[in-house]
Formats: C-alpha cells, structure tokens, sequence
C-alpha cells in the first residue's frame, strides 16, 4: 500500500509535483503549505490487457523487490522518538497497533515514511495521523461511496490520496509526508487478523524493521486464551544478541511477551550508529485442549468453536505428484524442487500410494498407476525425480488430467482405501503456453474431472505463476494454495507444506447446533481435518432462555465414524474477559465478521454469474463497513477531524497475486459450494442422557440409563454385586487384591469377548488398610481386533493397526465395525458389541488433593448380555445362574446386619446381610443395593480361587480353571 502526503511551500509546487506519481489536488491550509496525495497502483476500471502488461512487468519488478531494504521510519534528518508495536490476542484473534513519532530535525522540508508490513490474512482496521496538529483519523467506507467523498475534496481543492496494496505474502503499509523542519508527525496503524494452527502451534510474528536507533522502542504482545496456555515460544529470530532482552511472563491462560532494547542494546556494535533491529518478531503457542470434540466460545452474542482433535490415527493418503518441468524451472527452481521432493517421499508409508506426473509441453508419469510407498518404489522415484532435466513449454492442463485419471483408475478398480484420502499436489512456476492456455477452460475442465472426494493443492513457485489462478482451482477442489519463494529456502517451504497436509486425521467433518439456538454460521462443513491444523466455525447466538449452547461434531476417521458434543455457557466468558486488563473483548464478533469475509471473497471469485458475484459483493461491503474492515471491495478514509481535508486507502483488485484468499481457513478443506449446512442437529438417542436436571436434581446426575435398573456391577474397592435374577436376589463379595494385578471379569472365547480390570491403590493406608479399586479397564472384542482401553483420564482405542485416544472432558460416540463406544462427559462410557453386549465404565473423580483417596473406576454390565456357553469369569460366570439357597435367617452381632446360611454350587456358606452401593444415579452418594455378603474375597461363591482371575494382560483371555 503506498500514500505520499506532502506539505511544501506554495513557492515550490512544481518541483513537488515532479516526485509524485499522480498529482491529485491541493489542499490549501492556513500557513499557505498545502498536501498532495498520490495514487500507487491501477485504477479498477483499466482495461485487461493494460492491466495484464502492468502486472507481468510487476512481478518481474517484485521478484527483485524482495532484496529491497525495508525501513519503518524513512528519512535523511530525522528524529524517530518512539516505535511502539502492541498485539493483543484473544482466543486466536489479534488486534495488533504499531504507533510512532517522528520530528524532522533537519534545517530544510523533507519526505518522511511511515512503513508497515503486515501479513496478507491482515484486515487493516484504521490508520490515523497527526502532521502538526492536524489529525487524521480513519472510517472504513464502501469503495464508491468513499470515492465520491474523495470526489468531492477535489472538486473543492482539496487533496485525496489512494492507499493501494499488492498482495504477496506480506503486504507494505507506506504512508510519506512532505514536512517542514521542526515538524511533528504522529502514526499510527491498526490491523486484525486470525492465528492460524500450523504443525501443531500458532504464530504471531512482527516485522521490526526500524532502520535507525529509537529512544524508545517497545513490542509487547499479550496473550489470553480462556481455556489455557500449554506452551508459549518465541524463536531466536531477531539475533543472538536480544536473546535475553525478549521476557516472556506467563500465567495458566496469559502470556506477555515484551522486548524493549535501549539505545546501546540496539546498536550493530558498540560505536555504531545503526540499529541491528531488523527482522521478524516470533511468539509461538498453543493451547490447552480438556476434548477431542473442540472448544466453544461465547462472547458479545456471538459463538466460535474451534476444533483440533489429536491422538487419532492418520488416514492412508492416496497422492499424485503434477510437477512442472518446463524451461523456466531450470536452476534453482528445480535443485530445490528435488530436494523437497526427497524427504517428502520418505515420509510415504506402505498405507499410502503414489505416483508422480511431471510435464513440460510434453506429459510423463513415472507410474502410470498409483503404487504402495514401499522402500523400493520409493527409491525408483527418488532416481528418476533426480534424473530431470528442465526444458520446454507448460502443459497444465494435460498434467492434471492425467493425474485425476490416475484417481479415478485406481477407486474404480478398488485399489485404495475408500476411507483413504486422495489428493493431487502441483508444483509450477508459470502460466500454462502449451495445449489448452486459457484459464477458465482449465478450471472447467479440472472441475468436471475432479470426484468430491479428491483434493487438489497448489503450490506456485516464484511471481512468474498466476497465483489466482492456482488459488481458484485449488479452493474449487477442496484444496488450498501457497506461494512458494524462490530462494534458497524453496525446499524447506514445499517440505512445510507438505508437512501440513500429510496427516490427514478425519474426513467430511460437520459441526451443528440445535435448532434456533444459532444463526450466520460460518462454513461447518469441511472434506477433510489435517494433524496439527484447526477448523473454525463462528456464527451468531440467537436469544434464548437456556444459557447453554451446544455443538455436535461429526466427522470418519481411519475405520472410525465419530459424533462429539461439547457446551458452554453463554454468559461465563465475557464476565472473565472483563477482569482482562489487555484482552481484546470484541474478539468473537470480529472474528465472526473475518471468516464471515474471508469466505465470501472466496465464493465470489467462483461466483458461475454476474448477478450470484454482485449479491456477494454487497454482502461483503456492508460486513466490511460495519466492522472496519479494509477489503477489495472497501476503502479507509481518512480525513482530518473537520472533514476538510480527506485521504483515501483501499485495496487493490490484484488477479495476478490473490488478493485477500479466503481458501485454505483453519487447516480444514471445504466441500464444493462452500455454504453451510443447515444447523439444525437432532442428536441421537444416546445424547438425551446428557440433558441437565433441574437444579434440585442436580447431584442426582442423569435420570435415564440405557442400563437396566438390576445389574452385576463392581465398583469401590473393590465391591462386587452379582444379581441373580431368577431368584431375585443380590450376592455381594470384595476382592482383596494387591495393586497391579489384572482381574478377569468376562472371558468368552465363544464370542472372542474379554473383559479385564486393572487395581490400583489409594494413596496412603486409610486405618492401616491401603484399599484398592479399578484404574484400568479393557474390553477386547478379538473378532474385530479391537481393544477399548479406559482409564480415569483417556479412554483408548485400537484395533491393531490404528489409535484413537478420546478424553472425558466432551460427550461423543465412536463406532467401528461392531463396536459402538459412547462417551458421556465426565460421567460413563458404555461399549457395545453388535449390539447384544454391553458393558458401562462408571468414572469417579475425588478431589486432587485427598490424601488419601484416587480417581477409579466401577464396571456395570447387564444380565441379559448375550454370551457364548463358554462365558466365564468374576461376572461372567453367573450368566448361567447357580441354584442359591438361603435359610436360617437369625440375629447376628450388628443388628441391622442379619445373617444366614447359604447353600451355592455344593457349598454352605456363612453370609451377613448388608448392603452396597449402585452409583449409576448418584455418583456422589450412591444408591443402597440390599445384598448377602460372603467373606473371604467370595470363596465358595466364585469358582475356585479368586487369584484364578488374575491374568497377565489387559486383553487376555482367562485360562480353563
């Protein structure tokens, strides 16, 4: 973006007006000095093929700009007294300010330049500035409307400028002002953006580029993320000499990173002059996640939800490489392109399959069908990846069909995983000159070829490639696009994004809420989820008489169909965000309006009509106004306090570097169209267990249970209660176990069903007794190969080949095969096993800090569960219910505990009445389950010795007593 603002002496207009690009105007003002404003860039309405020739010229021009030296501050004799950069991150949202002031201190008028570079995803939000008291202050305005206003200073004789703004990577903010000596100017600048998960942290960087010593000169960032911080970093990136001159305070949910070097600190050497501030400002972080199923976000009427799931197995990927080979990737274009190429083929595995396409005016598969990533394969593509020569002209067109192709053979002839994910990744540096050329055809015929189940990604090396138009296909096929520079360093970005892509976790995730709870909701479909990465989804909270919003997340994984619920409440976080001195508490609408944009600036560059592009042009307009946003579509005026004298920043329409992307949000892929499903979610039967009771049954937790009300459970230290429900009746005994030993429940090798518990002990004797109780249990189903592992802090699934790791901290339902695992939050987990077996995990937390007691777990299974003849074990065994006989009722030493005879399995036994508990209904407390209780860890109950049950895995099976 460049502005030239320049105030001179009226006696020396013409030698001014020989600096400027394009003289707008004058602005009159009371000492006689007046300011002109200079247009940097094309106007909209130029015609194509002027534009086309301009911008061909421009990017050979940027290419060279790279190498540019960049300073914040420009001018010859200038006093810089302060440069100060404050970021405030809230929940992944930044409202960064860089603020500075400049006295020209020379003996004559001068140029002094304010630059800013500023990331591309940025939205900037206003620019105000003070020239000798004159203030400037910034509104964002429809482009048309701020035109006519811009307009209209001239037609006065007033000065108006244009900020415009090419979109590489970076975008440079440039303001110039022409002051007399002694002037002051004040700048400052304000621009928003989204952190962006990559590779498992997000990043905030800050482009310190001074370009002279400072007096005073300060960054500091503040960071709150509600749910918690788990790490924050900031990389030597700056040099080794500020090291320790960048602190990092930090709290469970807060971070301030702050760097403020002296004048000594700042200088090269120690007797020199100029400032080795020159770089990039890195904070890195992440934060702390309780659930896979995501975290929600309620703030000033508005929800964001944000969902990054880890410890699931990757995807197999199927991956066809297109890359371009033509005459123009000779050197280091192609030495680097190689390189990358080497270690991103290491890191196939024998799951996923392969080929690669490689084209100049000509096309060449390696493959012509996809292959395993065998050690062998992959070392026959190493070497013909290092035998290519670049030459000749480009065929993209050519190079993608046959790679679709490639696709398509191989789901045809059910080669690949149909829950595999398959992608095409192209590398070019130019536009298409050979076969098909024209862009829009290519596009098409992509499209048309391209299954909803493949992804395209697009990778451009260099400013010779028409970044627009690799965006647009690749947003069109549920992909996304980077530009690759072409320097040294081009391996290590393609192996980045590489990195990015090659761990796909889930597919077609859906995020929804129920109904006429939500409204606007930003896309919440998405074909795929990435490790490392995030998928966002705001929207805005429609009033309701509940203060609990709920979301419910859908989404495949390997083998695996998954279903979370999570929830928040409505009105917790903005009473927390008004105790946060440095919080950015307008974060969630913001944020809502951003993605909302982002989104919407994608659609209508796929826009298939002119009256479709213009509904979404206004659409984008008016969100942009009301949330100051400069776009495309809007412009910053500036104007001073009286509206007398005006400036004009806007955005450029710039086909050639893809202004503005909306394509590749929050590491997830859209599905075409890009619109949302409708939000409206029935959950399934399972959830209904979770709806809150009435604040007096509070403690008594969940009202309905897909148990039934008589069960054979154990749960404390471990108690066992055996219903025998022909004689309806209840038999309790203990086990009295060491720590560590593994118990057999159930073994059925008929069904290929084990269930096993694992003891754990309390912290410290209790009454000279250390007690014991369940930390582990697993059901192992072997017909599936599938292994369910729960535990007080993860419940864990494997079925040999894949893990999946879920939390207790969101509701969620995962099936797989025959087995349905639902999970209510930091309550139970029932699996399920075709539908005839079911076995509930009960969780009991207890306080961190008891001395004595830990978090266990109690195990509930139903009579009627469906074994084999071969069932046995603990419970097992009581499927076929023994004879039980009882007499000889009489008094015993406690009055409230009779006690009797009982004659089981050829045995008289001795037993108390008493009572256990059932804590299914009330976790606290429990319910009081009558029972007769037999001593001795149940001999004469159970067959044989209860060490009989011990065996020495989780999953194993219980040998023949």
């Amino acid at each position: 973006m460049c502005v030239r603002v320049c105030v001179f002496e009226p006696h020396r207009p013409g030698k001014m007006r020989r600096l400027l690009l394009l003289l707008l105007g004058l602005l009159l003002l009371h000492q006689g000095r007046c300011f002109e404003f200079v247009i940097d860039g094309e106007w909209e309405d130029e015609t194509l093929h002027v534009r086309d020739h301009r911008e061909r010229h421009k990017r050979a021009i940027l290419t060279s700009e790279e190498q540019e030296d960049f300073e914040a501050i420009r001018g010859d004799d200038i006093t810089v007294r302060s440069y100060k950069v404050e970021s405030r991150i809230t929940s992944r949202f930044a409202h960064t300010t860089v603020r500075s002031s400049v006295v020209n201190s020379g003996s004559k008028a001068q140029s002094i330049g304010f630059n800013v570079q500023i990331p591309k995803r940025a939205f900037i939000t206003n620019f105000t500035m003070n020239v000798n008291g004159i203030t400037f202050v910034g509104s964002v305005k429809e482009k048309t409307v701020a035109r006519n206003l811009y307009a209209q200073a001239r037609a006065r004789g007033k000065a108006a400028g244009i900020v415009r703004a090419n979109s590489q990577d970076m975008e440079t903010f440039k303001t110039e002002v022409h002051v007399p000596p002694g002037s002051n100017i004040e700048f400052e600048l304000h621009y928003q953006e989204m952190m962006h998960r990559r590779l498992g942290f997000y990043e905030h960087s800050l482009y310190l580029q001074p370009g002279r010593l400072v007096p005073q000169f300060q960054v500091d960032v503040y960071v709150f993320e509600p749910k918690g911080i788990s790490m924050v970093q900031t990389p030597n990136t700056l040099g080794v000499q500020f090291t320790e001159l960048i602190k990092v305070t930090s709290t469970k949910d807060k971070a301030h990173i702050v760097f403020k070097p002296n004048l000594q600190q700042q200088r090269k050497c120690d007797n020199c002059t100029d400032s080795a501030i020159d770089g990039i400002f890195t904070v890195k972080y992440d934060v702390t996640r309780d659930s896979n199923a995501g975290e929600l976000q309620v703030s000033d009427g508005h929800f964001v939800h944000f969902f990054a799931p880890s410890n699931l197995s990757p995807l197999p990927k199927n991956i066809v490489f297109v890359i371009d080979v033509s005459g123009s990737m000779w050197g280091v274009k192609m030495k680097q392109t190689v390189e990358a190429m080497q270690a991103i083929l290491d890191d196939l595995t024998v799951d996923d399959h392969f080929s690669i396409v490689d084209f100049n005016h000509n096309v060449r598969c390696w493959s012509e069908e996809l292959v395993p990533g065998s050690s062998i394969q992959i070392a026959d593509a190493k070497k013909y990846i290092q035998s290519i020569k670049p030459n000749g002209g480009t065929n993209i067109n050519e190079a993608l069909m046959r790679a679709v192709q490639m696709l398509v053979r191989a789901s045809n002839q059910g080669l690949i995983d149909p829950r595999s994910v398959s992608m095409v990744i192209l590398v070019s540096d130019g536009d298409p000159t050979v076969g098909e050329i024209k862009l829009s055809t290519i596009q098409k015929n992509v499209k048309r070829v391209m299954r909803e189940e493949f992804s395209l990604f697009s990778l451009g090396i260099g400013f010779d490639v028409d970044y627009d138009f690799l965006e647009r296909i690749a947003m069109e096929n549920r992909g996304m696009a980077q530009r690759i520079y072409a320097n040294h360093d081009a391996a290590e970005q393609l192996r980045t994004f590489y990195s990015q892509v090659s761990s796909p976790l889930l597919r077609r995730i859906t995020i929804q809420f129920p109904e006429d709870s939500v409204s606007d909701v930003t896309q919440n479909r998405f074909d795929k989820y990435f490790s490392g990465s995030e998928l966002v989804v705001a929207g805005k909270v429609l009033p309701s008489e509940s203060n609990t919003l709920t979301s419910f997340t859908t989404a495949s994984a390997a083998r695996l169909d998954i279903t979370l619920e999570t929830d928040t409440d409505t009105a917790e976080l903005d009473m927390e965000l008004a105790k946060q001195q440095h919080s950015f508490t307008g974060f969630a609408r913001q944020m809502w309006a951003y993605l909302t944009i982002k989104q919407l600036i994608s659609e209508r560059s796929l826009a298939a009509t002119a009256a479709k592009k213009r509904k979404i042009t206004q659409r984008i307009m008016s969100l942009a106004v009301e949330h100051q946003f400069v776009t495309p579509l809007t412009a910053l005026l500036v104007e001073s306090e009286d509206a007398k004298e005006r400036l004009l920043a806007d955005t450029p329409r710039d086909p050639k570097h893809g202004c503005c992307s909306g394509g590749g949000m929050g590491g997830g892929i859209a599905p075409n169209g890009l619109s949302p499903v409708r939000v409206v979610y029935q959950p399934p039967p399972w959830v209904q267990m979770t709806t809150p009771a009435p604040p007096s049954q509070a403690e008594k937790g969940p009202e309905e249970w897909t148990l039934p009300q008589k069960v054979t459970l154990v749960d404390n230290d471990p108690h066992f209660i055996v219903h025998l429900p022909g004689s309806n009746m209840d038999v309790c005994f203990n086990i009295d176990s060491k720590p560590g030993h593994i118990l057999n429940l159930v073994s059925d090798s008929g069904t290929g069903l084990v269930v096993n518990g694992q003891l754990i002990s309390s912290k410290q004797a209790h009454k000279s007794k250390v007690s014991t109780y369940f930390g582990t249990v697993s059901v192992y189903y072997q017909p599936d190969g599938i292994s369910v592992t729960v535990g007080t802090d993860s419940i864990a699934m494997t079925d040999g080949m894949n893990n999946h790791s879920f939390t207790w901290g969101a509701t969620a339902e995962i099936t797989q095969d025959g087995v349905r695992i639902s999970i209510v939050k930091d309550s139970h987990v029932t699996v399920t096993i075709n539908n005839n077996i079911q076995v509930m995990v009960l969780l009991h937390r207890v306080w961190k800090k008891h001395p004595v007691s830990v978090d266990f777990l109690g195990i509930y299974i139903p009579n009627d569960n469906q074994y084999s003849p071969l069932v046995h074990g603990l419970i097992g065994q009581f499927s076929r219910e023994p004879e039980v006989s009882v007499y000889d009722i009489h008094e015993g030493v406690d009055p409230l505990k009779k006690q009797a005879t009982m004659e089981v399995k050829g045995n008289k036994l001795q037993v108390t009445r008493g009572w256990q508990k059932d804590y299914r209904r009330d976790k606290r407390h429990g319910s009081n389950v009558y029972c007769w209780f037999i001593h001795n860890s149940g001999k004469g109950f159970i067959d044989g010795h209860y060490t009989d049950y011990i065996v020495p895995y989780l999953n194993s099976f219980l040998q023949t007593l």
